[in-house]
């Protein structure tokens, strides 16, 4: 871990198990290593990626203020294979969120991935696959995919999971459910 801690620190990208499915991970502060992780999984420049939290004191790194209707409903949400969609307007995140100003945060179930990024801050996780792929499910796969072109790997075994769910949380404190995934929510609920 130690070793890891090191190369995510110095700007360094890998594949690590999320709490869904292997990610190609990479500190979402650094811009070099954000670009270096869409090339290598060649996706579209315009598309912003999901951000890995270690909590919700995160959020405000990138601006965003949580009224505390937010806050409590984020409470009740998190952590859990949910990714919820923020505005974000600040052109210093410009290479997070590609001219759409809005940034995805998961803050993720998995415990040693949540103690990674205490120690690291927050990743930019894109499933471990090249764009338009098939996500990785075993070590072997990514070996397949990205081959030398990271910096470590960590296996953890056959990894099956849908993606996160995606959610918008609105100005108006509607919960939008934008992509089905793993967490299946019948009913969102509405703040305020």
């Amino acid at each position: 871990m130690i070793k890891i801690i090191k190369i995510l620190k110095a700007g360094g990208v890998g594949i690590v198990p999320t709490d869904t499915l292997y990610g190609l991970v990479g500190s979402a502060l650094n811009k070099k290593t954000v670009e270096r992780v869409y090339n290598l999984r060649k996706r579209d420049l315009k598309k912003p990626m999901i951000i890995l939290i270690s909590s919700l004191n995160d959020l405000k790194r990138f601006g965003i203020v949580l009224s505390p209707l937010k806050k409590k409903i984020l409470d009740e949400v998190w952590p859990a294979k949910v990714s919820i969609v923020f505005e974000c307007k600040l052109k210093k995140w410009e290479h997070l969120h590609r001219g759409q100003k809005t940034l995805a945060f998961r803050f993720p179930i998995n415990k040693e991935l949540v103690s990674l990024l205490k120690k690291v801050g927050p990743l930019v996780a894109p499933s471990a696959n090249l764009a338009g792929e098939k996500p990785a499910e075993t070590y072997a796969e990514t070996r397949k995919y990205f081959g030398e072109d990271v910096d470590f790997y960590v296996d953890s075994g056959k990894l099956k999971s849908k993606p996160s769910t995606l959610v918008e949380l609105g100005k108006d404190g509607q919960l939008k459910i934008l992509r089905e995934g793993a967490v299946k929510i019948a009913k969102m609920p509405k703040i305020g």
